[in-house]
């Protein structure tokens, strides 16, 4: 079983996209938040399936550091 870090964001016209660092561009977009999650994990999956057809490494997010940075703006 592996488990991805996931960041939704809310979009000004309604919905949440969906980014999952540790895959790059594996990204989605779901009209509410529960549509988001189950259109996030079926991303991961077939993500995960093309990796796998192709012989290629299944990244992790063992190597992911988290951290908020604050920042000005003028």
């Amino acid at each position: 079983m592996l488990n991805y870090k996931v960041l939704f964001r809310e979009e000004p016209e309604g919905g949440y996209t969906v980014f999952v660092p540790s895959l790059e561009g594996c990204i989605t977009y779901g009209t509410n938040l529960e549509e988001a999650k189950i259109n996030a994990k079926e991303a991961i999956e077939l993500y995960i399936e093309s990796l796998q057809s192709d012989s290629l490494p299944i990244p992790t997010d063992d190597n992911l550091l988290e951290m908020n940075l604050q920042v000005s703006h003028a």
